[in-house]
């Protein structure tokens, strides 16, 4: 891994350094706080350790600088601020993990690895499509072959579902979940008769069918296969 360290004190990033290293990854080493956060803008890296008291500029300012530039590098705080409202500002800030002075290096390393191993944040999508059909969730528009679609609100919530699905099956009891936010069978037919009056309108006219019935378990919005 390469590893971004901001930490002014000499001999602690000297050590952080050299276990790192000993460990197997790359570190590279900033004193303060402003250039610490060029170099994390400017480069990639798979952490940053960063202390909360840098000259330049401190460490809650350098992360919400990070977070505002919509770099997603995790950030660990280690420090010596470690009051409960410190830790939560941390977090707030948009730090991944905070660890409080005098620490264990094992723990630290731990806690980098964990950090390393989570999954990338995706963004999340805002226009829908499958085949020629999209939804667009900031306009709340649905188009279908070019030509827009009318839907009522809980007809677009269904077919956002029904679109997130990525063409797997949707049981009737998921959709009364997802769409109603029912926990229990209402026992009515609310599910089919919207179903029914979605189809009406992007899929009778036109000639490909997206949305399909799947007999005895539920719905599927697909393209063509």
């Amino acid at each position: 891994m390469r590893i971004l360290l901001i930490e002014d004190d000499r001999k602690t990033a000297a050590y952080i350094a050299k276990g790192l290293e000993e460990a197997g990854h790359v570190c590279d080493l900033v004193a303060d706080g402003r250039d610490g956060l060029c170099q994390a803008t400017g480069e990639t890296y798979d952490v940053a350790i960063v202390d909360r008291m840098l000259p330049g500029l401190d460490g809650l300012s350098l992360v919400k600088a990070l977070r505002a530039a919509r770099v997603d590098t995790p950030a660990l705080f280690l420090t010596s601020i470690g009051g409960v409202d410190d830790r939560v500002d941390g977090l707030e800030a948009g730090a991944d993990d905070y660890l409080v002075k005098p620490f264990a290096f094992s723990e630290l390393l731990a806690r980098v690895n964990a950090l390393a191993r989570r999954p990338p944040v995706q963004e999340q999508k805002t226009v829908l499509r499958v085949a020629d059909l999209e939804l667009d969730l900031l306009r709340r528009q649905v188009m279908r072959s070019g030509q827009p679609i009318d839907l009522q609100p809980r007809e677009f919530t269904l077919l956002e579902v029904l679109m997130r699905g990525d063409g797997r099956v949707l049981t009737r009891t998921m959709l009364l979940e997802r769409v109603w936010d029912f926990h229990f069978d209402p026992k009515t037919s609310v599910v089919e008769t919207h179903i029914s009056r979605l189809r009406a309108k992007i899929d009778k006219p036109f000639e490909t069918q997206l949305l399909h019935t799947v007999r005895n378990t539920g719905y599927s919005l697909h393209a063509p296969r």
